[in-house]
This record gives structure tokens, sequence and C-alpha cells, in this order.
């Protein structure tokens, strides 16, 4: 599943040891730009995830994420957990070119040319 949206807040980042080792684990808190915004929380597990993605509050981003549920003392929990995070929008294209400055790369091709229609018809379909 996908969200794009706004970060609105950064949650201090947990630690800990378990019987595999360390890990980490922070929350994030992101709201969507429709007419009627909406707020998920989801989280990054792992250290170099966190350190991978570094979210910061106010960036725009699309983060691709996985449900799941799991119970405890007979209450059930969802877990939004994060896999994959885009930054989209002005910091995804990175900074302008300033004008004359030319781009490396594929151009778009110009305009096709305009059929020749002096043929001597009058009428100025090119068929």
């Amino acid at each position: 599943m996908e969200i794009e949206g706004v970060i609105i807040k950064v949650l201090p980042a947990r630690e800990g040891t378990s019987a595999r080792g360390p890990w980490k684990s922070q929350d994030y808190v992101i709201q969507t730009e429709e007419q009627y915004p909406k707020k998920c929380v989801f989280n990054l597990f792992g250290a170099e995830r966190i350190d991978q993605f570094k979210i910061q509050e106010g960036e725009k981003l699309k983060v691709s994420f996985d449900i799941d549920a799991h119970e405890f003392n007979e209450r059930w929990y969802n877990t939004v957990r994060a896999w994959k995070v885009e930054r989209i929008g002005d910091q995804a294209q990175g900074v302008q070119p300033e004008s004359g400055t030319v781009i490396p790369g594929p151009q778009p091709a110009p305009f096709p040319p305009q059929p020749d229609i002096a043929g001597g018809s009058d009428d100025d379909l090119p068929f």
C-alpha cells in the first residue's frame, strides 16, 4: 500500500536489545493533502533504514508500507511498517538549472514540420 503526504511529526526513536540483538525503531506522522486530510502513523524498523531515509518534518513523501496486526492481552493492535520512502515534489527534482544552462541527456523532439499545402489546392487540408 502507499500513501502520499507531508511529514508533520517525527517521534523520538526507540532502542532496545532483544534475543536477536540490538534494535531501533522510529515512528512518523504523515498527513495527506486532500480536501479532507487524513493522518497516519507509520514505523521504520532498523537503524540502517532510519539512517538511509533520514525523514524530516515538512518533507513531501510517498511511503510504501505493509499493515499487520498483533494481539496482546486479548487486544489487537495494528502496525504500519514502511519498507520504501520516496521524496516527491520539489525535493525529488532538486535545484532547477539557471536559464541558458544546457541539461545533458535526451532532449524532447521539436514539433513535427507542417506539411507544405501550397500545392495549388484551394482548401487548406493536407489530404
